[in-house]
């Protein structure tokens, strides 16, 4: 009785034991059908305007069409100095103290003497016409001898003969590039005393590598920050593009105008560099991640049925973030982002879904 009862235990316990294992090989059939999804995560391309760039370097600079020689018409001697090279000024500020040359206060002496001269004669004649002592033909020469006298006086007064001292100041808010002048110099006429630049006259000048010249053109869009520091990014606009190489730097020249707000974070002679926009095309823009490369090319894959299908595209724009490509898309593929690079062509693939909150 009792070798039975142990016998049919022995049949339960192994009928246990082969169910046990029925059961884990299903689990592991199910585990095999979920474990041969590659988990992904996926975008659909959109269709935007992308432009090539070409980076250029060099310093700001004032604007030579806004630049200004400041000068005198008769000589002098520099009496003081309220300003240096290099300094910000505003409208009406004192640059220069100047006393007149000697020989420009004698000629000013010299045109007030007969000024006074004329101004007599001509009452003198008025009185003997109205005595019937001199004739109109006298009176008119007497009048028109005061006009002369006049005319002489105000040219020595512009020349600064009139006073013992001249002061030079700023024709507008701006900046003084250069100054030609020391305390105490002696200068003559229409001699170059400093040169001048308005806060809006800033320019960048700029050089590219002579491959990228065919691509510039007047009028394109430019970036331009200054080389150190965190100064704003300004944007500008290609108004001359060089015709030939320099023979130092081997580069081509360029320059960039610069919105009035230039002044505000640059300074001429500051070295900046810069961004410029060349002709536009469009593209489906992805995420860089997105975006294979392997012997054959640039490649996409999309989610097709639930596997992975390759698709070759052009990677046109490849700076940044967000890439540029054209290829075989429409607004509507779903390209695959995350897992893509354990991806083959064919793969099955399962799409991430999201975690409810």
């Amino acid at each position: 009785m009792n070798r039975l009862f142990l016998t049919r235990a022995a049949i339960v316990a192994m009928l246990a034991l082969l169910a046990g294992c029925g059961g884990g090989a299903a689990d592991d059939g199910a585990d095999a059908d979920v474990s041969g999804q590659v988990l992904v995560t996926t975008t659909v391309p959109v269709s935007r305007t992308f432009n090539d760039t070409i980076q250029a370097w060099g310093n700001a600079a004032g604007d030579p069409h806004r630049a200004t020689n400041i000068s005198l018409g008769h000589g002098g001697l520099v009496t003081a100095l309220d300003a240096a090279a290099g300094q910000s000024v505003h409208r009406g500020q004192a640059l220069l103290h100047v006393a007149p040359d000697p020989a420009a206060r004698n000629a000013y002496r010299q045109a007030q003497s007969a000024w006074t001269l004329a101004s007599g004669e001509l009452k003198r004649t008025e009185q003997m016409v109205a005595q019937h002592l001199a004739t109109q033909s006298q009176l008119a020469a007497a009048r028109k001898a005061l006009d002369d006298a006049q005319a002489g006086l105000e040219a020595q007064r512009a020349l600064g003969g009139g006073s013992a001292e001249e002061i030079i100041s700023a024709p507008s808010d701006g900046v003084v590039t250069v100054l030609n002048v020391n305390l105490g110099d002696r200068f003559q006429a229409d001699a170059p005393l400093l040169s001048f630049t308005s806060s809006h006259g800033l320019i960048a000048r700029l050089s590219v590598q002579p491959e990228d010249a065919p691509r510039l053109k007047t009028g394109m869009p430019a970036w331009v920050q200054g080389e150190y520091g965190s100064a704003d990014v300004l944007k500008g606009q290609v108004s001359m593009v060089g015709q030939s190489v320099d023979a130092q730097t081997h580069l081509v020249p360029l320059q960039v105008t610069l919105p009035p707000e230039a002044s505000n974070t640059l300074v001429a002679g500051a070295a900046v560099r810069a961004t410029i926009d060349t002709a536009g095309y469009t593209a489906w823009a992805l995420p860089r991640e997105a975006v294979l490369h392997d012997d054959k090319g640039d490649y996409v894959f999309t989610v097709d049925h639930d596997k992975a299908k390759r698709i070759d595209v052009t990677l046109k724009h490849p700076e940044g973030d967000t890439v540029g490509v054209q290829g075989a898309l429409d607004a509507k593929t779903q390209i695959i982002v995350l897992g893509s690079y354990e991806l083959n062509d064919g793969d099955a693939v399962r799409e991430q879904q999201e975690s409810s909150k």
